[in-house]
């Protein structure tokens, strides 16, 4: 697929701008440090859409990834089969205005703002490429992929990093959140836990409201390799549930 950059309306420009415009404050002030590197380094800002070939060039010089374009939600094995080869899926459609704050398929926005800055980063395309080899192996079974999809959700899209002190936001559902990303930092109710692969296979994710737990870690290389044991953590688990 392409991004038909001609197709977009003056209203899509206007809901990335709002958007942008939105989010940007929180995000420089709670974004980890590499999101935000990965942010200026692709170029994104209030002024237009970002042309997917282009970001697409500096990502392949800076870590070797690019973004695959597709129409919306994918299955497990070509989501896990793009990672692997180090492709990240992205929608290029954007929301209504009148749905600026929730939508329950991701757009644009949240493809490309929230995920993408942080393909620039060395150690967190290694957890992604990992995490996809694993899944990989285990594509046929339906609940080694729910296990996997948990440590996806808590870290890729929830997840929280410790940097010099301080607790910073990488997970891109928080990111493209203006209200979650508020929550998940000050609100009193969520538990914050270190990341724990372990006890993320025991946690279900909910859609449907903020996150009740959030999973902390102390850097991306911690990050990839973590799951270094998860091929073995799954395998003992399809062995107890047989």
């Amino acid at each position: 697929m392409k991004q038909h950059y001609d197709k977009y309306t003056g209203e899509d420009q206007k809901v990335w701008q709002l958007l942008y415009n939105q989010q940007i404050d929180q995000i420089r002030e709670y974004a980890s440090a590499a999101y935000l590197r990965g942010l200026q380094l692709c170029n994104f800002t209030n002024e237009r859409i970002p042309v997917i070939d282009e970001v697409n060039g500096i990502l392949l010089e800076a870590t070797g990834w690019k973004i695959e374009i597709v129409p919306g939600l994918i299955d497990n094995h070509s989501f896990f089969k793009l990672l692997s080869e180090k492709k990240f899926p992205a929608s290029t459609w954007l929301r209504k205005i009148e749905s600026l704050d929730y939508l329950e398929e991701p757009d644009m926005f949240h493809d490309i703002l929230g995920h993408v800055p942080l393909l620039t980063n060395h150690d967190f395309c290694n957890f992604l490429e990992g995490l996809a080899e694993t899944a990989l192996q285990f594509i046929d079974d339906e609940n080694s992929i729910e296990l996997i999809s948990r440590i996806y959700w808590y870290s890729v899209e929830f997840g929280l990093i410790i940097e010099a002190g301080t607790l910073k936001i990488y997970g891109a559902g928080i990111l493209s959140s203006k209200a979650e990303t508020y929550y998940s930092i000050h609100a009193d109710q969520p538990k914050r836990v270190d990341f724990d692969i372990p006890l993320i296979l025991d946690t279900p994710y909910i859609k449907d409201k903020f996150q009740e737990i959030y999973f902390i870690i102390n850097s991306y290389k911690d990050l990839f390799e973590s799951i270094d044991d998860l091929p073995v953590l799954l395998s003992q688990k399809m062995a107890v549930k047989h």
